[in-house]
């Protein structure tokens, strides 16, 4: 099998069966597959999946597996790559449309581009504006910029700031959204299956930090294009565009990531740059007369887990959220 495609339901069959319908056109049977993992709804999705399948004659390329728990997102895509042997594996959200060609335009920069162990194509909305979707790291620094949330600040360390412009020729950054992208099989042998300590965020950009420190290139593509409906799977985009208080284990899995890649320490200083930044946009607010910027508990949500920031968290159905 040349390409696995890994797609994980979780209470979205409508948009699963819509992605399907996507891809449907660009499958061949003799080289594709799709593991659709879902990832214990615990509603009738399976039931709606299976008949969808049935209806459509999706059974040659098509296998839906039934995850006993919902482990989080990285846990539902490994469960999808340990059941297939492929020469590279397309992660996809179940929120997406893949635009005519974009399977085999991946595989031909697959090919073209053997030092890159990630792919990541276009990603869009419906009317074809792009999204920003390729990232430097998140770093101590760019916490004390998002804190500010300052014009000035943010133009002084430019370097240092998360989102990279959209751009339509291809180039490789540090991360990129893991919404959809092509990993080549020799990148998880080398580096191993993706991190289930986090439930859900920062997986990606730990995937493709591992990656690039194995000595592999993450490559933007958008020549590829996808549709992502953003939010379709998941509230906690949508909660922070409204400045409510997001799911706890987004907190959970920042802290997991600053401490195992910077220390314990280096996590502190992740909070504490992010708190001097606050305070700056604070008493800007406080002259100006405006809202803040942050999310409601923002600051006190920030030390979520820093204790043992590595340990696996125990996670209650309380804390579960739409997984894809």
């Amino acid at each position: 099998m040349n390409l696995a495609i890994v797609i994980i339901n979780y209470r979205t069959p409508k948009l699963v069966i819509d992605c399907l319908k996507s891809l449907q056109p660009q499958i061949d049977n003799s080289c594709h597959s799709v593991m659709l993992v879902d990832n214990n709804s615990g509603d009738d999705s399976i039931p709606i999946l299976k008949q969808a399948i049935e209806d459509y004659k999706w059974e040659s390329w098509v296998t839906l597996i039934a995850s006993p728990l919902n482990g989080g997102f990285s846990a539902g895509n490994n469960i999808g790559i340990k059941a297939v042997t492929a020469n590279a594996y397309l992660l996809l959200n179940s929120d997406t449309i893949v635009r005519p060609g974009a399977l085999a335009s991946l595989e031909a920069a697959l090919e073209k581009h053997p030092k890159a162990g990630l792919i990541s194509p276009r990603l869009e909305w419906p009317d074809e504006t792009p999204q920003i979707s390729c990232f430097r790291y998140h770093s101590p620094v760019s916490q004390f910029i998002d804190g500010a949330a300052t014009g000035p600040i943010t133009k002084l360390l430019n370097s240092y700031d998360v989102p990279i412009p959209v751009s339509n020729t291809s180039f490789e950054p540090q991360w990129t959204s893991f919404a959809c992208v092509l990993i080549r099989k020799e990148v998880i042998e080398k580096i191993g299956l993706m991190d289930e300590g986090y439930f859900m965020y920062f997986d990606d950009v730990d995937y493709c930090r591992r990656a690039r420190n194995a000595g592999w290139t993450v490559l933007h593509w958008p020549d590829a294009r996808v549709v992502h409906l953003r939010g379709g799977s998941g509230s906690v985009k949508s909660d922070l565009a409204a400045r409510k208080r997001p799911r706890p284990y987004l907190y959970s899995s920042r802290s997991r990531y600053f401490a195992k890649f910077y220390g314990t320490f280096g996590l502190w200083i992740a909070n504490f740059g992010w708190l001097l930044g606050r305070s700056i946009a604070w008493i800007r607010e406080v002259i100006n007369n405006k809202q803040p910027h942050t999310c409601e508990y923002q600051e006190q949500d920030i030390w979520m887990n820093w204790k043992e920031p590595l340990k696996l968290p125990i996670l209650s159905a309380n804390n579960h959220e739409k997984t894809t």
